[in-house]
């Protein structure tokens, strides 16, 4: 027999049969993996409080043929405060969705995942803006896999001052106001300093400092603007899991 221990998020969960769940964790060591979890519906199951959606948990699994399986878990955080909200819910089914779409099977993805319980813990345990996360969360992903933009000055001639800043989507990145830049793209998003600041942070900060700051409504919008077209143009997707929420 074949067993591994790790730690990882419940990301999804599927009923099965009469009492058993197969369960998606975004694990420490294996990245995305599924697993059987016998039994775990049943009330009295040592699985039960383990294999619920957004659990955190230590986990021992059985690797079979085709599927692990959940031998025991201990829970580390189980995200109750995310669960039993429904607007932090859904700002954490917009996150895993993300992953979802870019995380592959069995692919180690630490820095994400490391992102991802950071912003869950930012969502549960702190007063912080959930839109504000939701805008780091979208924008460091996308730096974390590869599609970080260019923020440190002007992608055209690399001046680095503050003044008269746009945004890029054809050169994913700053441009500035002079006239040999600025017409690359005539379609540029000009931004406040306040948000120039902030994307730069964003992208550069260390994780320990990634959500130590807050914006006005303002300029979190132009953030706004920012981070939810870039993701959707990187990853071809129109994410609208958020789009309930204004209907609230």
């Amino acid at each position: 027999m074949s067993y591994i221990k790790t730690k990882g998020l419940i990301i999804k969960e599927v009923n099965t049969g009469e009492a058993d769940k197969i369960v998606t964790i975004f694990s420490r060591s294996r990245g995305r993996i599924s697993a059987l979890a016998k039994g775990a519906r049943r009330p009295r199951s040592k699985l039960v409080a383990g294999t619920q959606f957004l659990s955190y948990c230590d986990y021992l699994l059985f690797s079979g043929r085709e599927m692990y399986s959940i031998n025991s878990c201990e829970v580390e955080e189980p995200f109750y405060e995310i669960r039993n909200d429904m607007i932090r819910l859904t700002y954490a089914v917009h996150f895993i969705d993300i992953i979802n779409d870019a995380i592959q099977e069995n692919q180690p993805s630490p820095k994400v995942l490391q992102l991802l319980l950071n912003s869950l813990h930012m969502l549960s345990k702190t007063d912080k803006e959930p839109e504000l996360i939701a805008r780091i969360f979208e924008l460091r992903f996308l730096s974390v896999i590869g599609f970080a933009p260019f923020v440190k000055g002007c992608i055209i001639c690399g001046r680095e001052d503050l003044a008269g800043i746009s945004f890029s989507f054809r050169k994913c990145g700053f441009i500035c106001s002079n006239e040999a830049c600025i017409t690359n793209d005539a379609f540029a998003l000009e931004l406040s300093q306040g948000a120039v600041k902030a994307i730069q942070h964003i992208v550069h900060s260390k994780a320990d400092e990634l959500f130590s700051f807050t914006l006005s409504p303002p300029v979190l919008d132009e953030v706004g603007k920012v981070t939810k077209r870039y993701l959707r143009e990187r990853l071809e997707k129109d994410y609208k899991k958020l789009d309930f929420l204004k209907e609230i």
